[in-house]
């Protein structure tokens, strides 16, 4: 899955750290999630949607629907 979290983060001065304490999950979590290595549950997806006031689909792409 496709994600423009660490874009996000970036633009809202936020460490790994940081996102991951407001999102409740670690940091390697963040880190992995922003690598590609892990796709968010549709509870955290939810949960970084709303912390950023975007929708699920602003954040997360779907790689099959980008091809």
């Amino acid at each position: 899955m496709n994600n423009r979290l660490k874009v996000l983060r970036a633009e809202h001065n936020l460490t790994q750290a940081q996102l991951a304490d407001l999102l409740n999950v670690s940091r390697q979590t963040v880190n992995a999630i922003e690598k590609g290595k892990f796709d968010p549950s549709l509870p955290l997806a939810f949960k970084a949607a709303r912390l950023f006031k975007l929708t699920i689909e602003d954040i997360f792409q779907d790689e099959e629907a980008v091809s």
